[in-house]
């Protein structure tokens, strides 16, 4: 791709997202989804491969009809109350439609299909965006309407979302696909909390992007695209791979590890909210994410091929990718001991 079109398009990007983030007025709000949704078109499609196209055509369709409905409850509440402000969103059926509109934009089950097969068709990078820069702002539009969204309907979404996220993440062979559902089951302990507690939400959702980018960020430089690369990409990237292990435990939720941090809260605020119930199923959930992570790590640090190669060990990639993949891995690790700082600012 030209370098001036790719910059057009990033900066796009990040102007879609910061007027997201920065407006009060609903209409600003869908301007910025819809520069990020235009914007991030060409990168997915940037290859001209068919799998590409498809999953460019796919988003741009999924994403417009979220966009409609985002617009469309919002000028339902400014119908009945007379408000365009965000945090004004009050009219019950118009946080039902905007609860639907931002469950299709993150990809939140039952919305969630179109995920795993548009992360598929685009490249590791191109995924990484998608995953996370792409779920920041109907996040942060979560956040902001979250004293009015329906709490029973954002539960059920995220027990399903943390279900069908482990169940189907266990028969993929692709990283894609595996990371696609990870984000789906991940999303699913966001939103339910996001209605009780929604600085821990933004927590779990920066902490996971964290994680996410290291882990999109090692696939990328060992180029593993399925399980069976994976599996030889030990004797080629040893460090690259052992810190691939160690991110996808702390994706998992180990509990050493960073990703322990999100949920450990989580569990601790469900409880408080009298949602033992829910905080006990969410957990078990999370198994089945586990074992697909244990899989992934499995592949990448302890299967060894049976032929070994001949090829010189690579110790040091691209400088750049080394020192933002070590930055990443190591807070992606390190960052459990830092809790009783976070907890009261939450």
């Amino acid at each position: 791709m030209n370098p001036q079109a790719k910059l057009v398009f990033t900066t796009s990007l990040i102007l879609g997202t910061t007027i997201t983030i920065s407006s009060n007025h609903w209409i600003m709000a869908w301007a910025g989804l819809e520069i990020n949704t235009l914007a991030i078109l060409p990168l997915i499609s940037k290859s001209h491969h068919p799998r590409a196209i498809e999953a460019a055509t796919k988003y741009f369709l999924v994403q417009s009809a979220a966009s409609a409905l985002v617009l469309f409850s919002s000028m339902t509440n400014a119908w009945y109350t007379g408000q365009w402000d965000i945090s004004q969103m009050t009219h019950p059926t118009s946080c039902l439609i905007l609860t639907t509109a931002l469950a299709m934009k993150l990809g939140l089950v039952p919305f969630h299909f179109w995920f795993p097969e548009v992360l598929q068709g685009a490249s590791l990078p191109i995924g990484l965006l998608l995953s996370t820069a792409m779920k920041f702002p109907p996040i942060t539009l979560l956040y902001m309407t979250s004293p009015s969204l329906n709490s029973t309907l954002l539960t059920t979404m995220a027990l399903l979302s943390a279900a069908v996220g482990g169940w189907m993440g266990l028969n993929q062979t692709q990283t894609r696909k595996i990371l696609a559902f990870s984000s789906i089951s991940h999303l699913g302990w966001m939103s339910i909390i996001i209605t009780y507690s929604p600085k821990l939400a933004l927590l779990n959702f920066y902490l996971y992007t964290l994680m996410t980018m290291a882990v999109f960020l090692s696939l990328n430089a060992m180029k593993a695209l399925k399980l069976s690369t994976l599996m030889t990409a030990w004797t080629k990237t040893p460090a690259i791979s052992t810190m691939l292990l160690l991110t996808l435990l702390s994706l998992a939720g180990l509990p050493p590890l960073t990703g322990f941090l999100p949920k450990w809260l989580i569990l601790q605020e469900l409880t408080k909210q009298e949602m033992a119930p829910a905080a006990t199923m969410i957990a078990l959930l999370s198994l089945l994410s586990l074992f697909f992570y244990l899989r992934l790590a499995y592949c990448t640090a302890i299967t060894l091929p049976p032929h070994t190669t001949n090829s010189m060990k690579q110790w040091q990639v691209n400088k750049t990718t080394n020192s933002t993949m070590a930055i990443l891995t190591t807070m992606s690790l390190m960052l459990l001991p830092i809790s009783p700082l976070i907890l009261p600012t939450i």
